[in-house]
């Protein structure tokens, strides 16, 4: 009989054969990717997405394989294919060879993010930011000193400081395209116009992702139209050879949706965690009476409890039409807190029915899209 270590020894050689698959199976999209910008086809085929995860769970049912573990497997492989293709499209498409960007704030996190992106493009990117620089880029030291002959520069800064350098950017009328990064535009209004009167050609943008994000399939990237088209077409064609959707609305409609897709999904799960730290429950007990929908809503309280204190005060805060969606938040808890005290079922199924009937919705018109 085979000993528990030799049983062991086969499943690492079984593992170190499925890393050189995938390893190949990443090769293999790198030529697809190739071949599909050679033959102008779109990097996403969910035709073909839908064929490879129905074939994988009839495989694995043949195989004596649970097929949903076979769907999450394949799932995930054919997001790192997705991932690997739109780098090399970027790559390809990319414009920026022979042009200049300056990253303001090219250090933190999304400003990291955006420097490595260009850098992709074929930027030859500057940063200023006094945490130092990213692999690839050039320290300027302080923006102010340089002489701002980019074609493309990013401010990508936190909001407190954002306006601020905006305006004192339009004093130097830079010539190239400008734009911030803010995931608010209320509290950079006044250096966004100031840009603007200055003639300056300036947009705005907000990337609906985290600095860690790889793969922008399914991602958003809002515009802000300022009134200058070269400006924000220069932004958008930055996004052209990646799988983002792209969304361009004005600046009051910006700050006024923001309020509920950041404002009331931070609120909320702050509200979540603040609750259950005050409950007087001890977590371990209630780790032992968790369940599915308290485990999943405690995953993403978790993240955001993650996050910078500051910047998630600045997104409360700062947005004009913030106090909006704090009082819908508000008004649905009393109004369940009204049902479940007077012990009124029509009243809390009707609740219910509402939201199953708007979250259908929102589901048939994701799926529209796709």
């Amino acid at each position: 009989m085979s000993t528990l270590d030799d049983l062991r020894r086969q499943l690492d050689a079984i593992d170190q054969q499925l890393i050189a698959l995938i390893a190949e199976r990443q090769q293999a999209s790198r030529d697809i990717a190739r071949v599909k910008q050679r033959t102008g086809q779109p990097t996403r085929d969910y035709a073909r997405e839908r064929e490879v995860i129905l074939g994988a769970r009839r495989e694995a049912e043949a195989r004596g394989v649970a097929p949903p573990v076979a769907e999450a497997l394949m799932r995930l492989l054919i997001r790192s294919s997705l991932t690997t293709q739109e780098q090399a499209s970027v790559a390809a498409q990319g414009t920026g060879s022979g042009r200049r960007a300056l990253v303001i704030g090219g250090a933190g996190k999304i400003g990291g993010w955006f420097t490595d992106f260009l850098i992709s493009q074929g930027f030859a990117v500057d940063t200023s930011d006094p945490a130092g620089t990213r692999p690839g880029a050039t320290d300027i030291g302080p923006w102010a000193d340089a002489p701002l002959s980019h074609d493309l520069i990013i401010v990508a800064t936190p909001l407190g400081a954002t306006d601020g350098i905006l305006r004192a950017l339009a004093l130097r009328r830079p010539a190239g395209v400008v734009f911030d990064v803010g995931s608010l535009k209320s509290p950079l209004r006044s250096g966004l116009m100031a840009l603007k009167s200055h003639g300056c050609r300036v947009t705005s943008v907000h990337p609906m992702f985290g600095p860690d994000t790889e793969l922008l399939s399914g991602r958003h990237v809002i515009f802000i139209d300022l009134g200058h088209a070269e400006a924000l077409d220069t932004a958008r064609a930055l996004f052209a050879p990646t799988m983002a959707e792209q969304v361009t609305m004005t600046l009051d409609d910006h700050d006024r949706l923001i309020a509920y897709v950041l404002g009331l999904s931070h609120a909320l799960n702050i509200a979540f965690f603040t609750a259950l730290a005050g409950s007087g429950e001890a977590a371990p007990r209630l780790a032992r009476m968790s369940s599915t929908t308290f485990d999943s809503q405690l995953d993403v309280a978790s993240r955001v409890a993650q996050e910078s204190p500051q910047l998630y005060f600045e997104i409360q805060a700062l947005n004009d039409y913030g106090a909006e969606s704090l009082e819908a938040l508000s008004q649905a808890v009393e109004a369940v807190r009204r049902a479940v005290l007077a012990r009124d079922e029509s009243a809390f199924a009707t609740l219910m029915e509402q939201g199953r009937a708007y979250l259908d919705d929102r589901r048939q018109q994701s799926s529209q899209r796709a």
